[in-house]
């Protein structure tokens, strides 16, 4: 009888490398927020309900390699991105005239075709924009947080995201939304169905509400940040001293940090079940992830998320004040 064999464990396959990508919080001179609704074939955030933005590509300049400190903050190379995206995307262009002027106005016809020449790749975004006369708007764009897809899931990416405030006045485009006098913004639309179905400015507590309804699908990410930004933005108070007064406010936010005293910039967070607690899950948002594991970073230790996932996607989604939850969870524990 041949002696028994050592058991083999199978080597766990390394986590797939997060893809660098960038995403923009869009405010309108309403401050109101910009959603768009994925497809349903999408091969992320399927159906979902997200901010504007995407992948980083070549044309947006050099994107750090995975082994450099540079992969994972803020740069020139996600910031155009996320406004390449959002311009792909919505057909909303954040960028100013050359001369000093205000944002950039461009003819309709000449928008949809750029968008869909810049998507194939065949115009480069940065040259067409230099060519229409203006100047990418990357400096207004505020660091609002970066997320790193856990490693459980297969497609993983690390995102910055961004604010950009529309400004309050000043020259629109062809197709406008008056809002308080003559600030006007261009009428966001989809990409034609490649990878979104619509795309449309609603209040923070609008969107809140529906996704609480689960009348729509929001990814924690999302929900979180919009629900720190919708404390600022009260509906029903729309003149422009107030409009003005929300957006410092929310600067003055952006400048500060949370619980843990990271600046709401520096903040990474990569989410990891921390427990279940009446059927959802409950995510941690202080962990940066394994790639930022010994760097120093961190995320938000003062919330958590609680969600319950399904086939459809996330559902129930609801911020939890960290400390309770915990004090909860622990109780729930003891009675069993």
């Amino acid at each position: 009888m041949p002696p028994p064999q050592p058991r083999t464990h199978k080597a766990k396959p390394p986590s797939p490398e997060p893809r660098p990508s960038s995403s923009i919080l869009l405010i309108s001179p309403e401050n109101k927020i910009l959603l768009l609704h994925r497809v349903k074939t999408s091969s992320s955030f399927a159906s979902a309900h997200v901010f504007p933005g995407g992948n980083l590509s070549s044309q947006d300049g050099p994107i750090p390699a995975p082994s450099s400190p540079e992969r994972h903050v803020d740069s020139p190379v996600y910031r155009l991105g996320a406004i390449r995206e959002c311009f792909e995307e919505s057909g909303i262009l954040l960028a100013r005239h050359r001369d000093g002027g205000g944002m950039l106005e461009v003819p309709d016809a000449e928008r949809e075709r750029a968008r869909r020449a810049i998507h194939s790749g065949e115009e480069k975004f940065s040259e067409w924009v230099k060519k229409m006369g203006g100047v990418v708007d990357a400096d207004a764009l505020l660091p609002f947080t970066r997320w790193i897809t856990p490693t459980s899931v297969p497609r993983r990416f690390t995102t910055q995201m961004y604010v950009y405030f529309w400004p309050l006045s000043g020259a629109g485009q062809d197709a406008k939304i008056p809002i308080g006098g003559d600030a006007m913004i261009p009428t966001p639309t989809s990409d034609g169905g490649l990878e979104h179905t619509a795309a449309v400015f609603q209040s923070c507590a609008t969107w809140l509400e529906q996704a609480r309804r689960n009348e729509i699908i929001m990814f924690p990410p999302q929900f979180y940040l919009m629900w720190l930004l919708g404390k600022f933005f009260e509906e029903g108070k729309g003149g422009a001293m107030e409009l003005r007064v929300q957006r410092e406010k929310v600067k003055e936010f952006l400048k500060g940090s949370g619980a843990n005293g990271v600046p709401w910039a520096d903040k990474v967070m990569s989410p990891v079940p921390l427990g279940m607690f009446e059927g959802r899950a409950v995510l941690n948002l202080d962990h940066p992830g394994p790639e930022l594991k010994g760097s120093g970073r961190r995320g938000e230790s003062g919330h958590v998320v609680q969600v319950r996932f399904s086939k459809e996607g996330p559902r129930d989604v609801e911020v939890r004040d960290a400390v309770e939850m915990k004090r909860l969870m622990g109780e729930a524990k003891g009675k069993l």
